[in-house]
């Protein structure tokens, strides 16, 4: 991010020459509100750390919207500069956050929900006298429920949590919990693939399928259950592989 650089105002006189111009009393009001109220900017700054972004980001952020705040107040408008530059500096970071801060980016109508949530919480918390439910926020905002629960379950896509974040009693971490392949999917999809070409074959061959690879049997010991040679065995075993090579199109595991 380019720095804000906080200087008083100079002007260069129109004739080029390098001495400044005199300042106006409208620069030297911008100038002292901007200068007044830096650690107003930094505290709103440091109200968003810890949500992905570096601090020192999030004050030159603040510090532009002082500064776009000093800018545009009208003394004469009859309201205090707080009351004007704090919705500013707010939404400045706001904006910031919604254009740069995603970890996982959720929609766009969810995002600036989100915004209009934390606008209005404060507001519902001292009308309520509690933290505002998700029905009391729909209500206010005229915007389904679902969409609210949404927009809150959101708040973590700026910075996810680590792996190796403590859950618990804090002897497991997250990472402990997540799923790893699943052996017993490969086998599901393997016997869904064989049933068809299995179910052609004649019942004697289909008791040496049987025998061979659920039970792991010998050829020797198929033979003696079967009434077959091992040579036998292992011919028959060639033949209803290839037969189930056919009908799988050249996919069935060998023996």
């Amino acid at each position: 991010m380019v720095d804000v650089q906080i200087t008083p105002h100079r002007h260069l006189a129109s004739t080029g020459s390098t001495a400044p111009a005199p300042v106006s009393g409208r620069d030297l009001l911008t100038d002292e509100l901007i200068e007044t109220h830096l650690e107003v900017a930094r505290s709103m700054a440091l109200r968003y750390r810890n949500r992905g972004i570096d601090v020192d980001d999030l004050e030159q952020v603040a510090l532009l919207g002082l500064t776009k705040a000093a800018h545009r107040f009208d003394p004469d408008a009859g309201h205090e500069f707080l009351s004007f530059a704090v919705p500013t500096i707010r939404g400045e970071l706001r904006r910031h956050f919604r254009d740069c801060g995603w970890m996982v980016r959720p929609p766009r109508r969810i995002q600036e929900l989100q915004a209009r949530i934390g606008q209005v919480e404060d507001e519902l918390l001292a009308r309520h006298g509690h933290s505002p439910r998700p029905s009391d926020i729909a209500a206010h905002l005229d915007v389904d429920v679902d969409d609210v629960v949404d927009a809150l379950s959101i708040d973590g896509c700026f910075t996810p949590a680590a792996l190796e974040t403590p859950v618990g009693d804090g002897t497991s971490t997250l990472a402990d919990f997540l799923g790893s392949p699943d052996e017993a999917y490969g086998a599901a999809e393997a016997a869904l693939m064989l049933e068809p070409a299995v179910r052609q074959l004649t019942p004697r061959d289909r008791r040496i399928v049987y025998l061979r690879f659920y039970e792991e049997r010998s050829q020797e010991e198929i033979g003696d259950a079967v009434g077959l040679s091992q040579a036998q065995v292992s011919r028959v075993l060639n033949r209803i592989l290839k037969d189930i090579r056919d009908v799988l199109g050249g996919q069935a595991p060998v023996a």
